[in-house]
């Protein structure tokens, strides 16, 4: 497959196409950095945006839910859709309010979802979503029952038409502002991982498993 993906009228860029970015590459490294997509769809002309989970494996996009919800049993229909992803690397602080900004990433995938219907590809998927938010869990816990599964919708976006937005660097101030005595520049912003905290309800002997205890390694 291509390692530039075509731009589309949908994917076009028209504010500050220069931060646009088409290379499957970098928009794969987006997708796999962060945890939560905000999914855009339509129903009775009544716009929703919902936040949820998901992950990427190979070409495609994986979001899950309840088979009740509202939302994946519209998205299951194949209507059309807007996934976005962002990552907040920083406030950008100018010299004046007006070019004041953040830095990011960010990618937009627009499509139609199907169903995973196949029960080896759809526990696959279940498995790929939850290595992408804590690698070598599933090993350790129970498998989803065949009624759990049964509860749950697995849908697949393909990514072949999407882009990424990227802000990277100082601020840009107009030139007469560089003259102000203001301080400027970024706060680098970044999520951090803390001390895993036990379940109140926690057997007694049960020690912290590796892939909690060095969770940030396995992520990074």
């Amino acid at each position: 497959m291509s390692e530039i993906l075509q731009t589309t009228a949908k994917t076009k860029l028209k504010r500050l196409p220069k931060r646009g970015n088409f290379e499957r590459e970098k928009i794969y490294q987006i997708l796999d950095e962060a945890f939560i997509c905000h999914v855009g769809f339509t129903i009775d002309n009544q716009p929703f945006v919902i936040p949820t989970g998901y992950a990427r494996v190979g070409d495609n996009l994986l979001i899950h839910g309840s088979a009740a919800s509202r939302m994946l049993r519209a998205l299951a229909e194949e209507i059309d859709v807007c996934v976005t992803v962002t990552l907040i690397d920083g406030l950008v602080l100018a010299r004046s309010a007006f070019h004041h900004s953040m830095n990011y990433r960010s990618v937009v995938i627009i499509g139609k979802a199907k169903v995973v219907s196949d029960e080896r590809e759809k526990a696959d998927a279940l498995y790929a979503l939850s290595e992408h938010i804590i690698p070598n869990r599933w090993a350790e816990v129970r498998p989803p029952t065949a009624n759990e599964l049964k509860a749950t919708l697995v849908l697949s976006l393909p990514i072949t038409e999407a882009s990424a937005k990227i802000r990277a660097g100082d601020p840009i101030d107009d030139e007469e502002d560089y003259a102000l005595d203001v301080w400027a520049g970024v706060i680098p912003l970044r999520l951090t991982i803390g001390e895993p905290v036990a379940d109140d309800r926690l057997k007694d002997g049960i020690e912290i498993p590796p892939h909690v205890s060095n969770y940030k390694n396995y992520r990074r």
